[in-house]
């Protein structure tokens, strides 16, 4: 499981345009006066750069990946005050959670089994620390201009995502609304917002990044005519919009509301 940082920069704008806003101040507000945030799979740092400029100066990240060139990459957002661990997400066991004030997540439930949620939640709830969970695909997409076959790769795509991501077969689109679920189970306060993301032409190169990716999956997972699809789509990039479904979540330990 792994992403490239070229994807990783083309899709950040889009992250931050779609984060919900309230949510993402809750997130700052519950993280203190002296925050320490946990990042898992922090990726080339996007989190760290959205919700880093919503906190005081003195906030420490904790930086969560197993791919070491975007750890390094991350770092550099916080000279002095981010700390990296090369990890495997497996093992939540070991995840540094000692002082830690708030933990995050961008784009990543919907990569992850329930079995992992479900003890990251119990993991989280034990400990007292709130989670802010950004940016789960939800399934939904729609495009405009509309064409025959956008909702057969819709599904055939949401198809693949429920594939195993390398921890067990992935929530996928189910992501969002079970593992807010899950946190409740797990005691949680839990509040939901969604964070679509809206691509227009003056993305063009995000989108036509976002359809070949789209279109792999969907002939990954048997679809004849997503390739074409795919084809179509970028030819369009220029002059067509596009709503991709995300939620947002924020998870309150037991006791905490």
């Amino acid at each position: 499981m792994g992403f490239s940082a070229e994807w990783l920069g083309l899709r950040e704008p889009a992250d931050m345009a779609a984060r919900d806003a309230a949510l993402l101040a809750q997130a700052a507000a519950l993280a203190g006066a002296n925050p320490v945030v946990l990042d898992l799979g922090c990726g080339t740092g996007s989190t760290l750069r959205t919700l880093g400029s919503h906190l005081p100066d003195n906030a420490r990240w904790h930086l969560v990946d197993n791919d070491p060139a975007l750890l390094e990459r991350a770092a550099t957002e916080a000279p002095g005050r981010a700390t990296v661990h090369q990890l495997d997400l497996r093992d939540l066991d070991s995840l540094p959670l000692e002082g830690v004030t708030l933990v995050t997540a961008s784009a990543l439930l919907d990569l992850m089994p329930a079995e992992w949620i479900v003890a990251l939640a119990a993991r989280l709830a034990d400990a007292g620390v709130p989670f802010y969970a950004a940016l789960s695909y939800d399934g939904i997409m729609s495009w405009d201009p509309e064409l025959p076959r956008d909702d057969d790769v819709t599904r055939a795509f949401n198809y693949h995502q429920r594939g195993d991501k390398g921890l067990g077969p992935a929530l996928g689109p189910d992501a969002a609304v079970m593992a807010a679920q899950i946190f409740r189970d797990a005691g949680c306060t839990v509040h939901t917002a969604q964070s679509p993301w809206r691509v227009g032409p003056d993305q063009a190169p995000l989108h036509r990044a976002l359809v070949q990716g789209i279109a792999e999956a969907a002939a990954d997972a048997g679809l004849s005519v997503a390739t074409d699809w795919g084809r179509s789509r970028i030819a369009m990039a220029g002059d067509s919009r596009c709503l991709i479904g995300h939620h947002d979540m924020l998870a309150l330990p037991p006791g905490s509301a």
